[in-house]
């Protein structure tokens, strides 16, 4: 007996270990996948917004908010929750629970959804907007959000009254759209107080025995904003080093030759050793302001800047950039720079702000404190994040009106949400000299513009009708006489 309760004894002692072992194996487990999400999120960041490999369109987002823990049972009553659906498959996520504050909303790109009673948002990315699949016909409950930060060379047909005005909400670069992104390249107030790659004045006029006075790098050629042909007349009255694919002249170190490595520290110490740096946008927009511009600002450089018409509503301060919407002529912009590079207060009185960590732009300074996500920041929502959220919001607060027994609130969205003029392009006195590409892209841009006039009102047309409608429908509609 005494053999059998000792036996006993060891077993349970074993059973207990054996537990306790899997216990903490199990932690472990957690531990590392926690770790490893991190880790993965911080690559993300290092990486910037990246495109996935394959799929140029599709975005990979900063990082994702974690899904919510559901058990088995939950997970099968997604249809208690409003659906979000991505039409546009931006996230690239099958399903997800998102919580947004006190709301949850599922979040996904399947389109076995589209007819689903709890489907209540189509979330759309400009880019990929096109007329070849609509959620059509649209439901009195669907509500059509769209995000879209880039160009509005990538789907010119958005920026007219007839497509922006189908559009409920909006997470767009004017300050004017639900949710402004205007500021979508700016990491905070620190970067741009930042000395850690400034190089002294000093330095950079010994730099100058090398050096042009003006750096531009841009691989984009003959973009809607026609900077190429004026900085192709700038560069016949000062010099200019240009190492992009654009006008090249100079060659960056190979392992810096990927567009890639522009956020790298290597190219920031190479183009930080100028005084000026060509900040030219690829196109003209009020609000459209990329990091061209921040860049400079955050090494210490001088931007002499050509893009967003409300660019002094944006200055960390009155005296940080140049405007080449001043000067009437590339001649009197060289002239000006000039004198700047030749005399040394001058040209300080432009880098003041920094050296002394003053930003005196309160509608900057406001805009960073109130925006409602992050760039490169682990501890805040992404924008993605924050455009999801603002949708899953309103449509929560919908319900909650209905239940009530009150109408809905309906948001809609207007022309300064997303509007561009049609594109011009310089002329000078001196002929330039362009090769066939270039004179073919260069006179694509006002055609193309004007042509997606006529693409919005077909396209608002078939919408408003209502009903499913085929891409020959469509052309047919855009080309009729």
């Amino acid at each position: 007996m005494v053999r059998v309760h000792r036996r006993r004894l060891l077993a349970s002692c074993l059973c207990v270990t054996a537990t306790a072992f899997l216990l903490v194996t199990l932690q472990v487990v957690v531990e590392l996948g926690k770790f490893e999400r991190k880790s993965l999120k911080n690559s993300n960041l290092q990486d910037g917004y990246k495109k996935v490999e394959g799929e140029p369109k599709l975005l990979n987002p900063f990082l994702k908010k974690e899904a919510l823990t559901l058990s088995g049972k939950k997970t099968l009553e997604i249809g208690s929750y409003p659906i979000m659906l991505w039409w546009s498959p931006l996230t690239g996520e099958t399903g997800r629970l998102g919580q947004c504050g006190t709301d949850v909303c599922y979040f996904t790109i399947n389109r076995t959804y589209v007819h689903h009673h709890m489907t209540k948002a189509f979330l759309f990315y400009g880019t990929d907007f096109n007329i070849d699949s609509l959620p059509l016909p649209r439901k009195a409950h669907h509500d059509w959000a769209l995000f879209h930060e880039e160009s509005p060379k990538n789907n010119y047909k958005l920026f007219h009254k007839p497509v922006i005005t189908l559009f409920n909400y909006t997470a767009t670069f004017s300050r004017h759209s639900h949710l402004p992104l205007t500021t979508q390249y700016l990491e905070g107030v620190e970067v741009l107080k930042s000395l850690q790659y400034l190089v002294p004045l000093q330095s950079k006029n010994n730099l100058r025995k090398r050096l042009a006075p003006l750096v531009y790098v841009q691989s984009d050629c003959d973009p809607p904003s026609d900077r190429d042909s004026y900085v192709r007349e700038l560069m016949t009255y000062i010099k200019v080093d240009s190492y992009g694919e654009c006008l090249r002249n100079k060659e960056l170190p190979q392992q810096l030759k990927n567009p890639a490595s522009m956020d790298s520290d290597g190219f920031y110490r190479i183009i930080a050793q100028y005084k000026f740096i060509l900040a030219f946008e690829n196109a003209i927009c009020d609000d459209y302001i990329t990091e061209k511009f921040w860049r400079p600002l955050k090494l210490g450089i001088v931007p002499v800047y050509y893009g967003s018409p409300s660019i002094t509503d944006w200055l960390p301060s009155n005296r940080s950039a140049i405007l080449v919407s001043e000067f009437a002529h590339p001649r009197e912009l060289a002239d000006y720079i000039r004198r700047l590079d030749y005399d040394d207060r001058l040209y300080e009185a432009y880098v003041e702000w920094k050296l002394k960590g003053e930003i005196s732009n309160q509608r900057l300074l406001t805009a960073l404190k109130e925006r409602k996500w992050g760039v490169q920041d682990i501890n805040q929502d992404n924008y993605i994040d924050a455009f999801e959220c603002m949708v899953c919001s309103k449509v929560w607060d919908n319900i909650r009106l209905q239940e009530k027994g009150l109408l809905p609130k309906r948001w809609k969205a207007d022309i300064t949400h997303l509007s561009c003029p049609e594109p011009t392009m310089f002329v000078f006195s001196s002929p330039a000299i362009l090769s066939p590409r270039a004179n073919s892209l260069r006179e694509m841009w006002i055609p193309s513009f004007q042509q997606s006039k006529k693409e919005a009102q077909a396209l608002r047309w078939l919408v408003e009708r209502n009903q499913n409608f085929s891409s020959q429908e469509f052309w047919a509609l855009v080309f009729k006489d």
